[in-house]
């Protein structure tokens, strides 16, 4: 008699779907039939809700076939109710199957005869209906969703400081967390904090996020630039949302007035995506409560243009490479020198008014490219349906009406890159320059802490770059 093992999955997408119990008395009536011993030790029952997309994503699956690869010979067959719970797509069958044949395990499904000459012919095109079977089906959902999407409705997880009505689809405000998404808004937008002080903020006071983890930087920022709090829906038909990247402007997104009430103003939160599109960051800066000094994070060395890092009991700056070998000249500067040696350049700055700066657009200009992207597909858009009205598929009222909708989409992108490009060096941004530097200059010179200075310093400064050898110290800035 042959020993078999059964693996059990549920699939979400077949309505005529049989229940784990109802497959496990099915497969143990057919295993009864034909001689086959089903051992308990090796019922493989995966959890509901698991993809079928991919193997490894299925832990039960991925053991029995650690299983069958072993030297033991743990069974020698493997039942399943149909060959699609076994694998989705033609790729992953032939690959397993193939595995199994080497260690003598046969997959067999009970509810599909592959017997005969041309079994195998047979067994290849059941898998090939059954994955022609989830593409289509996966392409009707993501077409569902996405119209659902078009018309404002919420169809994802609810975000932190809601909760989604069961059956309904539709995000209700959670009180207690949507205080917190209002302290967010407030922290990072009238009281200057960080992504990174907000965040420590949050978890000193033990607050945590949907799934129970601390909340990081990414976090916080996912948050301020998550249209769902002002009231409107984002959905991505072809991607899920980037969060190291925060692509929120992507073409493919859409992006449409939501039926939810929203926690946090409009206005409030325009104004905190404006804050975060004009700040100025290097990609991997440290944030400014980690550093040990004020000035950690601008100072650069004139010979090589490494950092200049904190030297701890050393009481100064000196060159990074040159600790490490791979700079020739020492940079090292006490604390006190540097200070007063910056203070004096940022002075003399503002008694002249006199200096130079750049413009930085940070992630203005890449939104700008998107805008330019979306116009064309616009374009596109026209193309189509006026080639829909001439072959008659749309009658003349369809074709005006979507001739309207494209142009006032056209409308709104031409405004928002109209009103976010050309910024150049005009004399009003010259006295912002001003104002600005005097501003941080006083905030350099009072009892503020270190993470406060470092915060303002680079605020407008970009790099300060220290000659030992001459004593010259060149401070960059920048306008966002």
């Amino acid at each position: 008699m042959r020993t078999a093992a059964i693996y059990i999955r549920v699939s979400t997408d077949d309505q005529l779907e049989y229940s784990p119990d109802a497959q496990e008395r099915l497969l143990r009536d057919y295993a009864s039939r034909n001689d086959i011993i089903i051992l308990n030790e090796y019922r493989f029952i995966e959890e509901t809700g698991i993809s079928a997309r991919k193997a490894d994503k299925r832990p039960k699956f991925q053991h029995m076939i650690g299983l069958a690869k072993s030297n033991e010979h743990h069974f020698d067959t493997i039942l399943v109710w149909k060959y699609s719970r076994f694998a989705r797509n033609q790729e992953e069958s032939i690959v397993y199957k193939s595995l199994l044949k080497k260690n003598n395990v046969d997959v067999i499904s009970i509810t599909e005869t592959v017997d005969g000459p041309f079994g195998s012919l047979i067994e290849r095109i059941i898998e090939w209906m059954d994955e022609y079977y989830s593409i289509r089906l996966s392409e009707e959902v993501k077409r569902g969703m996405t119209e659902k999407a078009m018309r404002g409705e919420y169809q994802t997880g609810a975000p932190f400081g809601y909760i989604s009505e069961k059956g309904k689809g539709q995000l209700i405000i959670d009180d207690e967390k949507a205080a917190i998404i209002r302290n967010i808004f407030d922290m990072y937008l009238n009281h200057g904090m960080s992504f990174f002080s907000i965040a420590q903020h949050l978890n000193e006071m033990r607050i945590t996020t949907n799934r129970g983890n601390k909340f990081e930087n990414r976090t916080v920022r996912y948050i301020i630039q998550n249209p769902t709090y002002k009231g409107y829906v984002r959905w991505n038909p072809n991607a899920k949302l980037d969060l190291r990247e925060q692509k929120n402007h992507a073409v493919d997104f859409i992006i449409k007035k939501g039926s939810h009430e929203p926690i946090i103003p409009e206005e409030v939160w325009t104004a905190a995506n404006d804050k975060l599109l004009g700040e100025y960051r290097p990609r991997y800066a440290k944030p400014d409560q980690l550093m040990s000094h004020w000035l950690g994070g601008v100072l650069r060395c004139s010979a090589c243009q490494g950092a200049l890092v904190s030297g701890g009991s050393s009481g100064g700056f000196q060159c990074n490479s040159y600790a490490r070998g791979t700079c020739n000249e020492s940079h090292y500067v006490s604390y006190r020198k540097i200070e007063k040696g910056v203070l004096a350049v940022l002075k003399e700055k503002i008694d002249n008014g006199d200096f130079d700066f750049e413009i930085v657009q940070n992630d203005l200009s890449i939104n700008n490219n998107f805008i330019k992207a979306s116009i064309k597909k616009l374009d596109q858009k026209a193309k189509r349906i006026k080639e829909a009205y001439i072959n008659g598929i749309d009658s003349l009222e369809e074709y005006k009406a979507n001739k309207e909708r494209i142009e006032a989409e056209r409308k709104e992108l031409e405004s928002q890159l109209l009103s976010s490009g050309g910024i150049k060096k005009s004399e009003k941004i010259k006295n912002i320059m001003v104002d600005r530097l005097s501003k941080v200059y006083a905030i350099l010179n009072s009892n503020a802490d270190k993470s406060e200075k470092n915060s303002a310093i680079k605020s407008i400064v970009k790099k300060i770059v220290y000659d030992k050898k001459s004593e010259n110290i060149d401070i960059y800035l920048y306008y966002s």
